[in-house]
Order: C-alpha cells, then structure tokens, then sequence
C-alpha cells in the first residue's frame, strides 16, 4: 500500500477549484497512483478527489465543484455500464473518461456510446496519458469553448437558407436561426422560450382556401403542430405580422444517448414561388391561352362531375357545340391577329350568355362549347341558344372595323341523348353539323337520325378521298346557246362521280363535303386540267374551237397557287387562253372584294375570259361591278324559273338583264327549261341560255355528237 494521504471528497464550492477531478470506484493502491500523477505539480496538476462507490459520487457531483470524472469500472463487473449511466444521469454537462481492464474494454466502449468522453486501459495509462486525456478533456468542456463552438454552429445554421428551428421536449422554442427569423418575424431573442405554436403557426392551404385560417396557438398543442409540420402537403406559415407564406416543413425528433426524446428540429423554407409557379403551371395546363377559357380536358372534367350530380338529383344538363360560322375566310382574308382578336370577343360574349354555373370552354381553332348544369328542361337550353343567336348579331368591333360574325349551334342534352361525356359531345357535334347544313347562324338540338346521316358522311369522305387515285370521277359537258340564232357558243363542265357501289353521285351530294375537307383544291386542279385537255382533243377531231367555263371554288380561288394553276393547265393542254372562262360567284368575288380584283386583272392579263356566276343571289355593289373586269353575268336558274309565276319577279329579271348590258357583259341564264322562259329571254335580249329545254349536261361522247350536228 502507498504512504500516500488519500483525499477523500468533501463538500467544496463551485468555484473553490475548476479543475477538481473526481475518481470514483478505485482500489486504494490504483487510487493512490492516479491521485498521485493527476495531483502532480506539472503543468497539468489537479484537485482530486476519491470516493470508493456510486452513491457518494453522485452526493459529490450534486455538491458541485467537479470539472471531469474519472469513472474506474474495472471492478465494477456487469454493472459497470448501469454504474456509468448513473453518474451521465447526475451531471451530464460534466465530462466523464472511464478506466477499464483489458478484459472489460468493450463494456468501456458501450460507455462511449452512451455518452463518456474517453476510456483508457489501466495498464496503458501512464500519469502523462492519464493527466493530458483528462486536461483535453476538460478543455472541451469548459464554458468558453462550449460557448465557441455553440457559437460556431449557430453560424452555420445562419449561412443557411433554410429556416430552422429547435424546440425542448415540452414544445419551447430554444433557437431559431436567421433564416427562421425572416420566415416568422420573430427575433430569435424574443422567441426564446416561447410555446411553437406561437412562434410557428401552420395552417392547411385547404383550410386558408377556405377562408379559415386560425392561427394554430390558439387551437393547438406544441405536439400538435410539429405533427402538423410533419405531415401538411401544402403548409401555410402565418408570420408574426399576419402575411402568410407556403412553406414545406421536416421535423426532426432529436434524443439523447438512451434514445429518450429531448425536443424536435423543424426545417422549413418558403416555397411560395414554387406553389405559384405550379399554380400558373396547372391554370396553363387547363385553359385556353388566347381566352383563358376552360380548354377540353378542364371541360371534360367538369362535365363528367355535372354527369354524376345531375345523376344523383335527377336533373338534366345540356351541351351546346358552337362553330363560327365561315372563320377561315376571316382568317384568311383579314389575318390571324384579326381572327384572333374575334375569338376573344366571342368569348367575352358567351360568357355574358350564361349562369356563373355553367362552363364555357374553346376546343381549339373555332369552336367553342358550353355546359348548362342542373337544367330543368331541354327548354332552358333553347332560351340559351336563342340568346347566343342575338349576342352574335351584333356586329365585332375590331380596330374600328364592324366585322358581322355568326355561329351554328348543336345542343345534346342528359339523359336523353347521352350517358357520358363523349356521347354528349359527340352527338352536340352532329346537331351543329346538321345546322351547317341547313342554312348555319341556326340551333338544332340532336335527332337519332342524326346518327346514321354523319355515319353516312363520314364514309362518303372516306371513299372521296380514293376517288381522284382511283379515277372515279368524269366531267359531263353542258352547253350554252345563242339565244337569237340558236348555235352553240360553248360548254360548261360539271364534274360528276362515278362511285363503283353507289352509282352516279351528284355534285350536289359531295362536292359540300370536299370543299370543307379540303379535297376540293385536288379536285378542282384536276375538273380544269380535264376540261381543258377535251376541249383540245375536241378540236384536235376536227369540231373546232370549242370554249369550255369551269366553275371555281373559293378555296380554289384563295389559294396562293391559283394563278400558276391556271397558266400551267393552259401550257399542259396547249388550250389558248381565250377559249378558257372561268366561273366565279359574287359571293366568292366579295369575300374580299380588292383582291378578288387583283386576280382578276390578272387572269385577264393571261387572255383568260372570267364570268360572274348565280349574278343576283350575292350582295355585290353596282361600284364592284363595274370594277370587275368580267366578259359575262350568269343569271342563277333561281331567278329564270320564276319568270311565268308573277309580274314582279320577271321585272326583277328584266332589270338584271339590263344592268348587264349597260355594263357591256354578255348576258347568260341558267336553267332554262321551258319556250315561255326562252320566249321571255329572247324578249329581253338575253344573249345566252344554258337547261334542260336545250339540253341536259351529258358525257364528253354525247356532247361530241351535239358539236358535230352544230356544224
């Protein structure tokens, strides 16, 4: 046994030494050795003090006093981790360095894993070792250093962007970095021991939607909102000033070395942005750009929930499919700024027209389609479409330019034309097709038929587009006749199709479905090219000169390409250019009507001979007509079939004939089929006539056999 004095604990005073080390559980003979080398006068000399068991430790370390314990658990057999846990528990802010024997070493780790600051194995630890752990020890824990690095890591935390807050485990705020500052409107000072739910008050964007937003300290536990923070989708964070900001939170449980809970970490950053970004995102997503109207998925949507209501309570519900009217001629002939700023106004309209519950919705170029909900009857759809009709009436102001739009309307309604969705619209889609039909600017509700005639349509645009490659189509030539002497002046082609199931389809039954599908520009290239091309062959035989009119759509005399159409079909069939006359409506001509002149004088310029067509059923002006530089007015059978039927109308033909001659036009009716009218045309002075009282329009070989009896 050493002759060393051992010193045992007593009471002492916090500040009576700083750097008093307690040895705990030694044998006498190691405590004297480990007194005797910490207590040395090196520079490294300790206070220590010695007691033999756990409960006088204890006892000394509440005493205070103590700046590091020296635990030794090398006797201490399987209690050696408890024995430790129980000093960590009594003073945990005062680091402890446990001594061991070799054959208890991993018990000593487990120590570590708990919370001591060191271990060493006795036989290893010299007074040097012992004296210079224990002092860097000591060092760690000293206030100043704990201060520093508690310093340090709050600098850390403010170099952040994210927002981040600590709470103990009774929900008290304990730090809140500056980013937490900025976020909250608390200063981390002022929310120093404050409850979290004052500081950090979270609400659901569903509840703030909704108008009820409570701010969550005056409903809430501590508990509550950290469960809040961890599991909202779309937090709201209600500042201290009462703005609000989105934010996205992750709470952290933070434990000790018995993983007990000691309070929470909560990060959170604002992601108000974001959320309006991806807001603006979903808005783009589901609505038109250029109206900002509902596009077809948000429409679909709502309409399949309307669906399901009207279901439940029994009600009804309407679609309502409009199409404005004759859209690509503005676009064309005005601009697509024009056309667009049209669409606007129209949508401006439609809205004005219905319920705050109803959808109004733009499929995409010019259609539109509305949803009436919760209808009574089919009745109030009629009252709608009515309305729509008279909104359209009025005429579109467009940088000071009155522009008359109109629109054809289909309406379907639930239950009774359709269980879906896709029904619904199918079928408001044929109503408003059939309204085309019909004359447009109209509404017409869905009929079954209605069905079966688009089926029918739609198999017939099918086989039209096979029938130029197929070479189902023929011309049929009808001629024209001077109406003083009685010769042929010339023939009009008119195309007809030879279908190889359905037999001999009128024009009348097709060519409506071609220009809307866009056939007619093949079609037509084609109608000319033929034409031209007998004529030749007419005249290669040996009949003469035989001139040939060709009827021209107005996609045909739209397009860009019209005018090298023309003069290529004329090389191709070597046809001079003033045995080609071409036929244009008024209404084609007055679509626009200074272009129209700008081709005209063109195709003059060619040689080309150019006729007014169905003269009297458009609404050109005398002014234009004069301007036009036509060869020829075509008086429409309309007018020539009413000649016998009364007074009034035969002067109406009578003045027409007139203002052709006074425009020095060469004067043609169409549709003659009886001596009275000719005898009324002869009267008159009408040049020319062309119907079924001469002849009806017939194959090239059939008109072949009338060129060559003329001679």
């Amino acid at each position: 046994m050493p002759g060393t004095e051992l010193n045992t604990a007593k009471p002492t005073s916090i500040n009576e030494s700083e750097d008093c080390v307690l040895l705990i559980g030694s044998a006498a003979a190691d405590a004297a050795r480990i007194l005797s080398e910490l207590g040395s006068t090196t520079i490294d000399g300790f206070c220590v003090e010695w007691v033999t068991n756990i409960s006088a430790g204890i006892e000394r370390l509440h005493a205070g006093g103590i700046g590091a314990v020296v635990l030794d658990i090398s006797q201490r057999g399987s209690n050696g981790v408890e024995e430790f846990d129980r000093i960590f528990q009594a003073a945990p802010h005062v680091p402890i360095l446990i001594l061991s024997d070799a054959d208890v070493e991993e018990m000593a780790k487990t120590a570590i894993r708990r919370g001591a600051c060191g271990y060493l194995v006795k036989e290893q630890a010299d007074g040097y070792r012992l004296s210079r752990t224990v002092r860097e020890m000591m060092n760690r824990y000293l206030p100043g250093n704990i201060a520093r690095e508690n310093d340090s890591a709050s600098n850390m935390l403010d170099a952040i962007e994210e927002a981040v807050l600590r709470t103990d485990v009774h929900g008290n705020v304990k730090y809140l970095n500056r980013a937490g500052e900025a976020a909250t409107g608390w200063k981390r000072g002022e929310a120093y021991g404050r409850p979290v739910a004052e500081v950090l008050k979270l609400v659901e964007r569903s509840r703030a939607d909704a108008g009820e937003i409570v701010p969550v300290a005056e409903k809430q536990e501590a508990k509550m909102v950290l469960e809040m923070a961890e599991t909202c989708v779309n937090c709201v964070l209600v500042r201290r000033d009462g703005r609000e900001l989105g934010v996205d939170c992750k709470v952290t449980l933070v434990r000790d070395e018995h993983e007990n809970v000691t309070g929470s970490v909560v990060a959170f950053r604002d992601v108000s942005m974001a959320r309006a970004t991806a807001v603006q995102m979903s808005h783009l997503a589901q609505h038109d750009s250029l109206t900002n109207l509902p596009n077809r998925v948000l429409f679909n949507d709502r309409l399949t929930q309307a669906i399901s209501l009207a279901e439940r309570e029994g009600t009804q519900l309407a679609v309502m499919f409009i199409d404005i009217d004759h859209f690509k001629k503005i676009n064309d002939s005005l601009g697509h700024e024009v056309g667009d700023q049209i669409l606007e106004s129209v949508a401006g309209r439609l809205l004005a027209c219905v319920r705050r519950s109803d959808t109004v919705s733009r499929l995409g170029g010019d259609e539109f389609v509305i949803l009436l909900s919760q209808m009574e009857n089919a009745a109030d759809a009629s009252y709608s479409a009515r309305k729509i009709l008279r909104a359209f009436a009025r005429p579109h102001v467009i940088d000071n330019r009155s522009l008359d739009v109109n629109a054809s309307i289909g309406v379907s309604t639930y239950p009774a034309d359709g269980l879906n969705a896709e029904s619904l619209m199918n079928r408001a889609d044929n109503a408003m097709y059939e309204a085309k039909q019909e004359g447009r600017n109209i509404y017409r509700f869905f009929r079954p038929e209605m069905q079966a005639q688009l089926v029918e349509r739609q198999a017939l645009e099918s086989e039209l587009r096979c029938a130029l490659g197929r070479k189902e189509f023929l011309l049929h030539y009808q001629p024209k006749f001077n109406l003083e002497n009685g010769e042929i002046t010339g023939v009009e082609a008119l195309i007809r199709w030879q279908h190889p199931q359905r037999g001999m389809i009128s024009p009348a039954n097709f060519v409506p479905i071609a220009e809307e599908c866009g056939l007619i520009l093949p079609i037509g290239q084609w109608v000319l090219l033929e034409a031209c091309r007998q004529a030749q062959e007419w005249n290669n035989a040996g009949l003469g000169v035989v001139p040939v009119a060709v009827n021209v759509s107005a996609a045909e005399f739209g397009a860009k390409d019209f005018l090298s159409g023309i003069r290529a079909a004329l090389i191709a069939t070597q046809v001079e250019p003033k045995d080609l006359e071409l036929e244009l409506t008024e209404t084609v001509l007055m679509q626009d009507a200074d272009i129209a002149l700008v081709k005209m004088v063109a195709l003059k310029a060619m040689g080309v001979r150019l006729a007014i067509d169905d003269f009297g059923t458009g609404y050109s002006s005398f002014t234009y007509l004069q301007r036009f530089p036509s060869d020829a007015l075509k008086l429409d059978q309309s007018f020539v079939q009413q000649i016998t039927s009364g007074t009034e109308d035969a002067t109406i033909l009578s003045a027409m004939i007139a203002i052709g001659k006074s425009l020095k036009q060469r004067v043609i009716a169409e549709g003659v089929e009886t001596r009275a009218q000719l005898d009324f045309l002869r009267l008159h002075e009408c040049d020319e006539g062309q119907g079924y009282y001469f002849s009806r329009p017939v194959p090239a070989e059939q008109a072949a056999a009338l060129l060559k009896a003329r001679g």
